[in-house]
């Protein structure tokens, strides 16, 4: 199965979400290896990417260009949308994604992400002025409303796909709800009855297992992967695999499991530099030994050494384990766990 945006096919119908702190370039580039239909950049602020220093903007969206990588950016004033939109696009983006669904109170005290849903007429202005700056296909990701009271994302699709949106992306949560109780993909059926583009059902997808249920209650034409591909940039090949016969990826276990998360810190490394880059990697390292069932005073010296060096020889121990390969395979599809490169191979 396949979505198109424009001239761009989104093959398999299998997305990344854009994480803050989570989806960089190191961790898009790892997961687009293993087989994504398209990735989704870390959130940019439309103001602060206007303002910042000679070579900042750069070096965050190293990769814009990518032919699977979308740039999400947000913002609260049509003008400084557009301008960024306009610089994104210049930069090679190939679809630009608007952030209206971001629940986090620093974004949403700055009256962006999805504060905007509580007021459509300055949400459709946004969209009016992305949409109108750029040639590219032009998204929007969304949750169901504000709170239970106003869910108004089929309303707010409608206008948005009315404006030149070309694709929905639905969480199937309130913002009041953040990430607590089970998202409501059936909810997000209303939106996919409303709009003619296409609509991808986001939150709780974690697996094979739930990603036919959310297509199956949303009526939802894709699916999007977040809090479930950490620790597992193999995730959504798997599931592109289960449910649309994707090639099947080769599931790293022990020594191979720790050589990609050894991979994976380094170009950490290299990308941000010796000092930011081991902080940023301390979160991903833990996901793995999560997904690893790493013994805790184990996991707490890997994320305590500073060296890269110690890092590395600390990790063989911590993800080189027996009773890894069982604990993380039982909740995803299954795949072919033989290697460590990352590839995928014929099913």
């Amino acid at each position: 199965m396949t979505l198109s945006l424009g001239d761009l096919s989104i093959t398999p119908p299998v997305l990344l979400a854009p994480l803050a702190g989570v989806t960089d370039l190191p961790f898009r580039s790892l997961v687009s290896r293993w087989g994504a239909g398209l990735v989704v950049s870390e959130m940019i602020a439309s103001g602060e990417f206007l303002t910042a220093r000679p070579g900042t903007r750069e070096k965050a969206e190293l990769g814009a260009g990518g032919a699977n990588t979308s740039v999400q950016i947000a913002g609260r004033a049509p003008e400084p949308m557009a301008e960024a939109a306009r610089r994104v696009a210049d930069m090679g983006a190939r679809v630009i994604d608007i952030n209206m669904g971001c629940p986090a109170k620093k974004v949403t005290g700055g009256y962006s992400g999805s504060a905007l849903m509580r007021d459509p007429d300055h949400a459709l202005r946004l969209i009016d002025a992305v949409a109108n700056a750029v040639d590219v296909p032009v998204t929007l990701k969304t949750r169901l409303g504000w709170d239970d009271a106003t869910r108004n994302a089929p309303d707010l699709a409608r206008r948005a796909e009315s404006a030149g949106v070309r694709m929905l992306v639905i969480h199937g949560r309130t913002r009041c709800q953040f990430y607590k109780g089970r998202a409501d993909w059936a909810a997000i059926r209303d939106v996919v009855d409303a709009v003619s583009v296409p609509v991808v059902a986001n939150g709780d997808i974690t697996s094979a297992a739930t990603a036919r249920a959310a297509l199956r209650l949303s009526g939802a034409a894709g699916v999007m992967i977040g809090r479930g591909a950490r620790g597992a940039p193999w995730r959504l090949a798997e599931i592109a695999h289960a449910l649309y016969g994707a090639p099947a990826p080769e599931i790293p276990q022990g020594a191979a499991r720790a050589e990609i998360a050894k991979e994976h810190y380094q170009d950490m490394i290299r990308f941000y530099g010796p000092d930011l880059g081991g902080r940023c990697a301390r979160k991903h390292l833990g996901w793995y030994m999560d997904a690893a069932g790493t013994p805790p005073e184990l996991r707490r010296l890997v994320l305590t050494q500073t060296q890269p060096a110690r890092v590395c020889a600390l990790l063989d121990d911590a993800l080189n384990r027996p009773d890894a390969e069982a604990s993380d395979t039982a909740s995803a599809s299954p795949g072919k766990a033989v290697a460590a490169t990352g590839k995928a191979v014929a099913a």
